[in-house]
C-alpha cells in the first residue's frame, strides 16, 4: 500500500506488489492511473508493508476514510 504526492499536492493511494514499478509508471509510462498521469510528476510519500492483498486493501480503505490533515500526519 503506498501515497504518493502529485505534482498538483494532492494525495494518490493505491496498493501493488512492485511499489518501484508502479511509481516509475506513475511519472513514466501510459499505464499511470489516469488521476496522476495528468499530474506528474509524482513522489513517494509513504509505503508500508502488508502480509497479503487483503490487508493491503483493508488498509488503502482505511487511509482513504481519512482527512487530508490525517494523512498528512501519518506521512510525517
Amino acid at each position: 500500500m503506498y501515497i504518493v504526492r502529485c505534482n498538483d499536492g494532492s494525495l494518490y493511494t493505491w496498493i501493488t506488489t512492485e511499489l518501484e514499478r508502479r511509481v516509475d509508471e506513475h511519472n513514466n509510462s501510459p499505464k499511470a492511473a489516469k488521476y496522476t498521469r495528468v499530474r506528474r510528476p509524482v513522489e513517494l510519500v509513504y509505503s508500508v508493508e502488508v502480509a497479503d492483498k487483503s490487508e493491503a486493501a483493508k488498509e488503502e480503505c482505511r487511509i482513504k476514510k481519512l482527512t487530508r490533515d490525517k494523512k498528512l500526519k501519518l506521512i510525517k
